[in-house]
C-alpha cells in the first residue's frame, strides 16, 4: 500500500473515531468488519471483541427473534435497502438494555451484489433521562396522565405505562395479568397502536367464549367439509392478524388440546386450517391476558409450563383499583365527561359524600364497575351533582350487601358463601324506587335468556343487570347451552 493510501485509510480510521455516534460494519455474511469507539462506549464491548462477530450479540429489540443479514430473506435492510432511523435498545457487554436510534444501509457492487451493511446507532440515554424528568414534572403539574384511554398518576399505573412502552419497541409475546375489568384490552392495544405493527390488524379473541371445537375453528379457520356445516372455506383470526397483532383475552380457558394448538403456533408461526395439512405462514405479534394466576394452573397441572413460559417472555401486572385510589377521583373526572357527551347533560361532578363512598368502597369490578357505576349514577341524577342516593345500592350501602360478612370482605367472599349455601344469586336495584329493598333472583338459564332478549343480546348489559362480569355471562351462556348471539344471526366473537 502507498504511502498516501494509507494516510486516507488513518484518516478515515479517524473520522469514524470521533464521530459521537456509534458506526460499524458488515460483510455480506453478516460477519462485523469495523467498530468505530463510540461503539465501545454505547455497547461495553471493545473492536477486538466485535470483529468477526454477528451483530446478534447486541440482541436489538427490532431484530427481536429474527437471524442476521445472510440468513433472514424478511431483513428489512436487503429487502429495501435500508432500514428507517427508529428507537429501539441493544443489549450492552454488561447485561443492560440501551436506548439508541438505529438505521442500516446497504452497500451493493456494480452488479447489485451484496458487499456488506453499514449500521449507525445513536445513544438516546441521557435524552430519555431528560424526557423522564420532564414526563415526572409534567405529571407533578397536571391530574393525569394518560396513553390511549389508558388514565393513571399512581406509581403502579406508571410501571405500567413503562412496560408498555417497552413491549411496543420489540415484538415479544406479551402477558397481561390482572383482575377483570382493569383494562388488560386496553393496554394490549396500546401496545400495538403505539408498535411498529400499528399500521396492522388488531384482532381481540376471548377464549372463554365459545367451546373448543368453534374455538379452534374461530381461531384457525376451516376448509370446506372439514366438519357438518362447513359449506365453504374460512379464514381464521390468526390469518386475519397476519401483519399486526392478535390479542387473546382468558388465555387460562384454553383446553389441554388448545394449549397445544396455539405452543405450536407462538413458537412456529405457523398454523393449519381444520381438516387441512396445509401449514400456512402467519406474521404476527401475540399478546395474551388473564385475570388467573397461570403459574399456580401450572403447578396444579391444568396449563402447559413450556407454553406458559412461551407466553410470559414480558409479563405485564395491572394493579386493582383497590391499590391505585389516587385515581379514582380522574377516572370518576373522565367518566362524568365521557357520560355528559352521551347523554348530552352538564353534569359536574360527585357531592362530598358520594365521593366519599365512592372512596371507601374496594371496587371488586375494578375500573369497569367505577364506569358502570357512573352510568347508574347519570340514569337517577337529576341535578348538576351525583349524590349519595344516586349511587348503587352496594356502593351507598356497602353493609346491606354483604349479607352479614361486613363491609371489609371482598365480592368474590359473598358469591362463595351463597356458593357454600347452594344458590347462585343475582343482586340488582329496582328501577321503581331509589333506596328500596334489594331483590335478589336465583340466576337459572331462563332468566339469562329474559335478560338477553330485553337487552338484544349485549352480553355486557345483561352483566350489569346481575352484577357480573361479560365474561361470566359468557360461561353462564356456554354452561346452558344458549347462543351467543340472537337466534338468526351468523355466529361470531362479540
Amino acid at each position: 500500500m502507498k504511502n498516501h493510501e494509507l494516510w486516507d485509510v488513518r484518516f478515515f480510521n479517524q473520522i469514524l473515531d470521533t464521530m459521537a455516534d456509534g458506526l460499524f460494519t458488515l460483510d455480506s455474511s453478516g460477519n462485523i468488519t469495523s467498530w468505530n469507539r463510540s461503539m465501545e462506549r454505547i455497547t461495553g464491548y471493545t473492536a477486538q471483541e466485535a470483529m468477526g462477530n454477528s451483530c446478534q450479540m447486541l440482541q436489538c429489540s427490532r431484530c427481536f427473534g429474527k437471524k442476521c443479514p445472510g440468513e433472514n430473506e424478511n431483513c428489512e435492510v436487503l429487502r429495501q435497502g435500508k432500514s428507517e432511523a427508529k428507537e429501539c435498545r441493544v443489549r450492552h457487554r454488561d447485561g443492560y438494555d440501551v436506548p439508541v436510534i438505529k438505521s442500516a444501509r446497504a452497500v451493493n457492487g456494480e452488479m447489485g451484489e451484496l458487499l456488506g451493511i453499514v449500521e449507525t446507532l445513536t445513544d438516546l440515554t441521557e435524552l430519555n433521562r431528560m424526557r423522564k424528568k420532564a414526563e415526572e414534572a409534567e405529571r407533578r403539574l397536571g391530574d393525569i396522565h394518560r396513553m390511549g384511554n389508558i388514565i393513571g398518576k399512581a406509581p403502579s399505573m406508571q410501571r405500567v405505562f413503562d412496560a408498555i412502552n417497552a413491549a411496543a419497541e420489540s415484538r415479544a409475546t406479551v402477558l397481561i395479568q390482572g383482575e377483570s375489568g382493569t383494562g388488560k384490552e386496553l393496554v394490549a392495544g396500546a401496545i400495538h397502536y403505539n408498535s411498529s405493527l400499528s399500521q396492522g390488524p388488531f384482532v381481540t379473541v376471548n377464549c372463554s367464549a365459545l367451546s373448543e371445537t368453534l374455538l379452534e375453528s374461530e381461531l384457525f379457520g376451516h376448509v370446506k367439509g372439514a366438519f357438518t356445516g362447513a359449506y365453504k372455506e374460512r379464514i381464521g383470526r390468526f390469518e386475519q392478524a397476519h401483519g399486526g397483532t392478535i390479542f387473546l383475552d382468558e388465555i387460562g380457558e384454553l383446553t389441554p388440546y388448545m394449549q397445544v394448538k396455539l405452543l405450536r403456533v407462538v413458537q412456529e408461526r405457523e398454523i393449519e386450517r381444520v381438516g387441512d395439512s396445509r401449514k400456512i405462514n402467519i406474521d404476527i405479534r401475540v399478546v395474551a391476558a388473564t385475570h388467573q394466576n397461570l403459574y399456580d394452573l401450572v403447578m396444579e397441572g391444568r396449563f402447559r409450563e413450556d407454553l406458559f413460559y412461551r407466553l410470559k417472555v414480558f409479563p405485564i401486572h395491572l394493579p386493582p383499583l383497590r391499590e391505585r385510589r389516587e385515581d379514582i377521583p380522574i377516572l370518576v373526572r373522565h367518566f362524568i365527561d365521557k357520560g355528559n357527551k352521551r347523554e348530552s347533560r352538564n353534569i359536574v361532578d360527585l357531592s362530598r359524600g358520594a365521593m366519599e363512598r365512592v372512596m371507601e368502597y374496594r371496587w371488586p369490578g375494578n375500573i369497569r364497575e367505577l364506569e358502570n357505576a357512573m352510568e347508574h349514577a347519570f340514569v337517577l341524577c337529576r341535578s348538576q351533582q351525583i349524590d349519595v342516593a344516586d349511587l348503587p345500592v352496594e356502593i351507598r350501602e356497602p353493609s346491606s350487601c354483604m349479607d352479614g360478612v361486613g363491609a371489609s370482605h371482598s365480592f368474590g367472599s359473598l358469591q362463595q358463601l351463597h356458593h357454600e349455601r347452594g344458590t347462585i344469586s343475582v343482586i340488582g336495584q329496582s328501577s321503581h324506587a331509589r333506596g328500596s329493598a334489594i331483590p335478589v333472583k336465583r340466576l337459572s338459564r331462563e332468566y339469562i335468556m329474559q335478560l338477553l332478549h330485553e337487552s338484544d343480546w349485549n352480553k355486557a348489559e345483561v352483566g350489569r343487570r346481575i352484577g357480573k362480569s361479560r365474561t361470566s355471562v359468557w360461561k353462564y351462556m356456554k354452561k346452558w347451552d344458549i347462543p351467543l348471539q340472537r337466534p338468526g344471526m351468523d355466529t361470531g366473537i362479540m
